[in-house]
């Protein structure tokens, strides 16, 4: 059987808000969700997203609303980032974790999604993907579109289009194509994939800022890692 996604994230948003802020602050913003799953209207999931995050925004602070989000993401195996990890500690050199990192994504791209050349190339040129790109003390990465709409999403022109393919998360892709406007707060989700990817490597705590959302009218959704402590802050929609 295949895992329900909604019933997953849900149980993680609980933890998260409950680890937080604690249980009464949790079900006051997951209050309504009991019946939600896979097999729900997708109209309901858009808009029982937008109504959490709203109420997330009214009663939690932005840089524990942050914490809440982040502890909701789908994370990077760790086993693979191992020997990085490995081979940081013996060179801290943050431009040989980027090429390490990098080589991971290619292969990604080749092995597992089986990419031609061309769109490989065009994705990297781009600066998308697991590796991010260096600017000063801070990685700024930018998600690939959801790996089984790549082609999909490259070759389209309309922007409104793009936007409600590219998103990894089902809600979003639904709350977008239905014109259902939920908050950039929930892009702290996707930000959390990167914070784990780096923390697991550093091992410290690190620090990301949503930079662009497809919730924003953006066409990518980036973040800024700060390897030196840097900054969390919600921008966008608060």
């Amino acid at each position: 059987m295949t895992e329900d996604f909604e019933r997953s994230w849900l149980a993680k948003f609980s933890r998260s808000l409950d680890r937080v802020v604690g249980a009464t602050l949790r079900n006051e913003i997951m209050a309504g969700h009991e019946s939600l799953s896979d097999s729900s209207n997708r109209e309901a999931i858009a808009q029982w997203s937008q109504i959490a995050m709203a109420r997330l925004e009214e009663r939690v602070a932005p840089g524990k609303r942050i914490e809440i989000m982040t502890g909701c993401s789908c994370q990077y195996p760790r086993e693979n980032l191992q020997e990085i990890k490995e081979r940081f500690g013996q060179t801290e050199d943050i431009d040989l974790v980027l090429a390490l990192l990098q080589q991971k994504f290619v292969s990604f791209l080749k092995d597992d999604l089986n990419l031609s050349d061309a769109a490989i190339a065009e994705i990297v040129d781009k600066g998308w993907g697991l590796a991010g790109c260096r600017d000063g003390d801070r990685i700024v990465a930018t998600k690939i579109p959801k790996s089984a709409h790549i082609m999909e999403y490259l070759r389209e022109t309309d922007p409104v289009e793009r936007r409600a393919i590219y998103c990894h998360c089902p809600r979003i892709r639904d709350s977008l194509k239905m014109g259902v406007p939920v908050s950039s707060t929930y892009c702290y989700c996707g930000a959390g994939y990167y914070k784990g990817i780096w923390e697991e490597i550093l091992q410290r705590p690190i620090e990301v800022e949503l930079l662009t959302s497809v919730l924003m009218g953006d066409d990518v959704c980036s973040f800024a890692v700060h390897l030196a402590g840097g900054k969390s802050r919600v921008t966008g929609n608060e």
